[in-house]
């Protein structure tokens, strides 16, 4: 049996997915230079919002040499440049917010972001993996990884408040790694019927949700809801189901015809579909078609680890077979902790988005106010008024997959124990 479970892991290792058992999905400290022929870019890079400020940032594109991409070799180079195209990408694209757009991505940053982004299996565009897990360095290198210890590689307009976005998201990500960590013990729990290692993978699993949700506490601390939804949002937006860019955006030099991405979103990281894979959690077609579309949004190795945790013995059949009652609170419990982090980020998502929507909506019907919030809050795009970045209807997105998650409790087997939430 021992040696059942010992291969079990070596099959689901996190080290094989090139997932860190310290930072998770995280890249492991990111690179923060690229060889001096690729300066033009991290120069660009380094400026985006002062230049969007100035209204230069699409000229200085423009006067950009066409790079070769043959000598980025590394997978930490391939990720620092594929987030400074992004970075510039988003830039361009959303300069003037939504009153002068584009319609072409120039040939000299499309050329190499698709080439970039061709050898990671990335989209080019801003993803989750760019914005947040490689886009991090520590001030003091000896230092922790704590928010006040941390800064980012790039910036969006937005100032702190882009800063506390992405670092508190890359804070989620670090608190859910003993539970990432737990996963390939629990599958090798199924697969040897031990219900103890199996009680305690949950069990670490529940504290890590804890962990993540006292982390996206910190979004309230270190991020503005009005300079969110009224400056920074807009450059985190895609052209896909965008009512903005309904058409997509041609990359020049790699096909005439537009293509579409989606914007970033929290549904690009991989932790939430692990857990969902591993609970046995079944969305509905709407929102499981978004949620298995934002998996080619991954790093691949990433999105496999999801596909090989959907492949393992089923966790949640094997407590129900058990019949053990101390097994069935563990699994119950981490499933009210999903849910209560699912739920803990609707508030989030309603006090950044859906709250500052309603107050700019009015401001349109009531004619301007003073004050400088009202002001950011009436300049934010129309077209994401009910949308998420990632192109999703966002609150009833999330309420959906929230309300699934609550769902797997509710079996006829549960029912009958008292056990229904």
């Amino acid at each position: 049996m021992g040696t059942k479970a010992a291969d079990s892991e070596r099959r689901l290792s996190l080290k094989k997915y090139y997932i860190s058992e310290e930072y998770g999905f995280a890249l492991p400290e990111p690179l923060r230079e690229l060889p001096p022929y690729f300066q033009p870019w991290m120069d660009i890079a380094g400026r985006v919002s002062e230049l969007i400020s100035e209204h230069s940032l699409r000229s200085s594109v423009h006067e950009l040499p066409l790079l070769e991409t043959d000598s980025l070799q590394s997978h930490r180079e391939l990720r620092l440049a594929h987030l400074a195209l992004s970075i510039i990408t988003m830039g361009y694209v959303w300069q003037e917010g939504e009153a002068d757009l584009v319609k072409v991505l120039p040939q000299n940053l499309a050329i190499p972001f698709w080439e970039v982004s061709q050898k990671l299996g990335l989209p080019p565009i801003l993803t989750h993996a760019d914005g947040v897990l490689a886009n991090w360095r520590k001030t003091d290198p000896d230092g922790s990884m704590d928010i006040e210890n941390l800064e980012l590689l790039f910036s969006l307009p937005g100032g702190k408040s882009v800063r506390g976005f992405f670092l508190v998201t890359l804070l989620v990500e670090l608190a859910a790694v003993p539970g990432l960590k737990a996963i390939p013990e629990a599958i090798g729990g199924v697969y040897d019927g031990d219900v103890s290692v199996v009680n305690k993978a949950l069990d670490v699993i529940s504290q890590a949700l804890d962990s993540m949700k006292e982390a996206l506490k910190l979004m309230h601390d270190y991020v503005d809801p009005s300079i969110f939804y009224g400056v920074m949002r807009i450059f985190l937006s895609g052209w896909k189901d965008n009512p903005s860019m309904p058409d997509g955006l041609v990359y020049e030099g790699v096909q005439a015809e537009p293509m579409e991405f989606s914007g970033g979103s929290a549904a690009q990281s991989s932790l939430l579909h692990c857990l969902d894979e591993l609970l046995g959690i079944k969305h509905e077609e709407k929102s499981g078609a978004f949620l298995t579309r934002m998996r080619g949004y991954m790093p691949p190795f990433h999105k496999r680890f999801i596909e090989h945790i959907s492949r393992s013995p089923s966790l949640r059949d094997f407590v129900l077979k058990q019949g053990d009652e101390s097994l069935t609170e563990a699994f119950e419990g981490c499933v009210d902790r999903l849910v209560a982090f699912r739920n803990f980020h609707i508030n989030v998502v309603s006090r950044f988005i859906t709250i500052p929507a309603a107050r700019a909506r009015q401001l349109r019907a009531n004619g301007p106010e003073s004050g400088k919030e009202p002001d950011l809050v009436g300049k934010a795009p129309t077209a994401l008024e009910e949308r998420g970045t990632g192109g999703s209807g966002i609150m009833s997105f999330l309420k959906e997959v929230r309300n699934q998650t609550k769902n797997v409790l509710k079996t006829p087997s549960t029912t009958k124990n008292g056990n229904d939430h």
